[in-house]
């Protein structure tokens, strides 16, 4: 009998198609000659990774150095607005010098006596008139015009938050109680709140309010008003509302800023 008999020994297997989920017989791959599945490509590389080992370094070393520069200059911060301290008393040069000018703080860290007065700026001036005569004008409240400026306004500018009163409080710390320059600066605070009177004179067009007409400003003189803020009615506390007054000389407006031509 051979391999052709169709009885109980003929062969099958090779010839039937194989069920699904049975391995091929005789061990012969399934895929016998068939192409080789390439693997998948790998994930192209982002950010950092993608440089060369020499550039990241060369960032990894920069964000180490920027790291360092904003603890340090957080730390500095730190120590200038805190109260005194065994640091900055031994070290407070030091602190002063990283803080000065670029990075000034008008604030004090766990202030103990915050502000209790209302302080405003003021402005008279000397107007010399067509004619040659000179007028004075009336006091000008600087202060109130910034303060009308910034009720209301959801974003107040820099200039009408600040500008008056850094210049104020600039020359009240170059001069003693007698209005006399202390340091080097003093000439200097004059002349930055000179001008800036002046231009919020010319801005308010004193000299023709004042002339009506043309005119220039030869002298103005600048003065603090200060009233303490009053207590609340629960308060048992008696604080005076009298105002008190700080009047400076009168200083002369050189030619080129009296039309308010110095910006």
């Amino acid at each position: 009998m051979d391999a052709y008999d169709g009885g109980s020994n003929a062969r099958h297997g090779p010839d039937r198609p194989a069920e699904p989920g049975v391995p091929a017989e005789s061990g012969v791959p399934a895929e016998s000659g068939g192409p080789a599945v390439p693997d998948p490509p790998a994930e192209p590389r982002a950010g950092i990774a993608a440089l060369s080992l020499r550039y990241q370094i060369g960032v990894a070393l920069a964000l180490a150095v920027v790291a360092v520069g904003v603890c340090v200059h957080l730390g500095m911060t730190f120590l200038h607005v805190a109260p005194p301290n065994t640091v900055t008393r031994e070290h407070g040069k030091a602190v002063d010098d990283w803080i000065y000018p670029e990075f000034e703080q008008n604030w004090k860290l766990f202030a103990p006596n915050p502000l209790q007065q209302n302080i405003s700026i003021q402005v008279r001036a000397e107007v010399r008139d067509g004619e040659g005569g000179t007028l004075t004008t009336g006091w000008y409240d600087l202060s109130a015009e910034d303060g009308r400026a910034i009720d209301g306004n959801l974003l107040p500018s820099h200039t009408q938050q600040n500008e008056l009163r850094r210049a104020w409080d600039f020359f009240l710390a170059t001069h003693d109680g007698e209005n006399r320059p202390v340091g080097l600066r003093g000439s200097l605070s004059e002349s930055y709140l000179r001008r800036i009177v002046v231009l919020r004179l010319d801005r308010d067009d004193a000299v023709r309010a004042t002339t009506g007409g043309g005119g220039a400003i030869e002298r103005v003189q600048v003065r603090s008003r200060t009233s303490n803020v009053p207590a609340p009615q629960w308060s048992r506390e008696k604080v005076s509302t009298t105002p008190a007054y700080r009047e400076l000389p009168w200083w002369r407006v050189p030619a080129d800023e009296a039309g308010g031509g110095v910006r």
